[in-house]
Parts: C-alpha cells; structure tokens; sequence
C-alpha cells in the first residue's frame, strides 16, 4: 500500500518561543503579539527614540541584555554599527534569527555579561543599559565598568523601588549621630530582593529614583532626560573623574592590572 504524508514545516516562531520581545517580522508576524506588556518594546522605544540622535550614521552601539534584539534593530535601521550582547543563548537564538529576517548590515550578537566587558578595548558611543541592573549580583561594579568605555551616551533602565521626581541631588555632610537620616523617605536606597519577586530568582535590587542618579552621578554620568518610566538618557560628564578612584579595588575585583 502507498500514501503519501503531510509534510509539517517547522515555525521558527514557535520553536523559538518563548518570547519577550514583540518583534514585529517583515512578513507581518509578530513574536509575542500578547505580551503583558503590551507592544514591547515598541512602546519604550517610542518613548526613547525622540531623546536621541535621528540619525547614528558612523557611530557604534552596544546593547547589554539585548535579548531578541528589538533595540540592536532599531539602533541599526538608524544607521549605526550594533553590538548586542546577552548572557542566555535562549535570547540570543532568538535575536540571531530575528536578524536574518531583517536583513540589517552592521549587526551582531554574542554571549557576554556586563562584567566581561571590564577587559574589551573596544569603545561605543552608545550604550543602551535596559532591564539588567536589577538582575545583577554587583551592580554599581556594573556602572563603573561601563564608565570606563567613555561613552558619549548611556540609556539606562531599571525597575525601581519608586517613581521619583526631581534631580536626586547630593545629600550634604551628616555624621553618626544623625544616621536616622539614611531612613528618610527620599534617601537614596535600593531594596534587597532575595528570590521573592515577580517569580524571578535572578531580580537582586530594586532602588529608588534618587540611588538611580546618585549612582549614574557617581559613575561619572550625567542624566540629560527621562523620556518614559524609569528611563534614564544620560551623557558623560567629562568634568567627573571616572571612579572607582581606588584603582587596587577595581583591579581586585576585575581581576585586571591596577593602571594609571
């Protein structure tokens, strides 16, 4: 007896699952069409896009935790040369096929943490820091690093412990005996989460808007805009000397030689 047999193509979408970014295909599919969120990222980068330039014709980007690759994409189809990096190939699968479908020229994937690039010698004028530094162990080590690619511009994005207004400036000089002020409402502060958020055992710190510009401040960033919820447009400030100024704990804890 002969037959013959359906033939069942395989959908990358659905093997590739699941999806956190909606990405939406060339063929006019979507990856994630119901995400919680509702479209996104394209409603934070709607948000985001008029706070940069419209075009980055010759510049270099750096996407940390680029999942999918929504924003490498975007970065791209705006002209500049894109490096997204994850540490889950999961994501990274993902974003390499997604690539193929787009068909973008100057756009590439790898599989680092942020930490690993405390030893790269490549320099970008772009580096978009987007739903990561609540997922980190060691996050201020996190902004040190990326302070010393002297970028012109840092996005950075977090989930915070509030939704502060104002600037978070300094707090002046206080003594031991007025500790009691570290428990002020606005006091820069990050909460501790310890395995019990969202279901999500890798989500460490949640901090509040004034610890967010304390650190992009000490960091050596300065915050030009806040385009959406817990967005942060920063530039460099070249007048702040890059710290950590102790050299022999950055080496220690990088495992680099001290410099300078």
């Amino acid at each position: 007896m002969t037959g013959s047999r359906a033939v069942r193509h395989s959908d990358p979408i659905a093997d590739l699952g699941p999806w956190f970014h909606n990405l939406h295909l060339p063929d006019g599919r979507k990856t994630a069409p119901d995400h919680r969120f509702g479209d996104f990222p394209a409603c934070k980068w709607a948000e985001l896009a008029p706070h940069l330039p419209a075009s980055l014709t010759g510049l270099r980007a750096l996407d940390i935790g680029c999942n999918a690759g929504f924003y490498s994409f975007e970065l791209a189809r705006a002209g500049a040369e894109v490096v997204g990096i994850d540490h889950d190939p999961h994501y990274l699968a993902q974003a390499r096929w997604a690539g193929t479908q787009f068909g973008l020229p100057g756009v590439s994937f790898r599989q680092q943490q942020v930490y690993d690039l405390a030893r790269t010698t490549e320099r970008f004028h772009l580096v978009l820091f987007m739903g990561v530094f609540y997922h980190l162990r060691y996050p201020l080590l996190a902004l040190d690093i990326l302070a010393r690619l002297e970028p012109e511009w840092l996005v950075f994005q977090t989930l915070t412990a509030d939704v502060g207004e104002g600037g978070g400036e300094p707090r002046p000089p206080f003594d031991f005996e007025e500790r009691e002020r570290l428990t002020e409402r606005d006091w820069p502060f990050m909460a501790f989460i310890e395995g019990t958020f969202a279901g999500d055992p890798t989500n460490w710190w949640a901090p509040n808007h004034a610890a967010v510009c304390a650190m992009l401040r000490s960091s050596g960033f300065e915050i030009v805009a806040r385009p959406g919820h817990e967005i942060y447009v920063c530039r460099r400030n070249r007048q702040v000397t890059v710290v950590p100024a102790d050299e022999e704990s950055y080496a220690a804890a990088t495992g680099l030689p001290i410099t300078g």
